[in-house]
């Protein structure tokens, strides 16, 4: 658990990927890929595989995900094998908001 401020990168402890937080919430939260809880940038990187059913989904560079209240937000910068998560929860991808009618 880790509390969490806008700017922060972490990176997952047995793959590639890597997020930015660009929104969070205020209380101490778990950030997860794969099923394995993410860590600071400095920290090494230790050998394993992801836990989670949902290992086999893939977070994608540049994508930006949220969870399901909308109180989290990452930028994914480095692409790796596991899907994110928040408290065991699956983050999704953000969708583009809808433009305003031109009528």
């Amino acid at each position: 658990m880790r509390l969490l401020k806008a700017g922060t990168r972490v990176k997952c402890a047995v793959c590639d990927t890597e997020v930015m937080v660009v929104r969070s919430p205020a209380e101490e939260v778990v950030l997860s890929c794969g099923g394995v809880e993410m860590v600071a940038m400095d920290a090494p990187k230790r050998v394993g595989e992801h836990v989670a059913a949902e290992a086999g989904e893939m977070a994608l560079v540049g994508k930006r995900y949220v969870d399901a209240g909308d109180t989290l937000e990452l930028l994914c910068t480095k692409a790796g094998k596991g899907a994110l998560g928040l408290g065991g929860e699956a983050l999704t991808v953000k969708q583009a908001k809808p433009l305003p009618s031109s009528d």
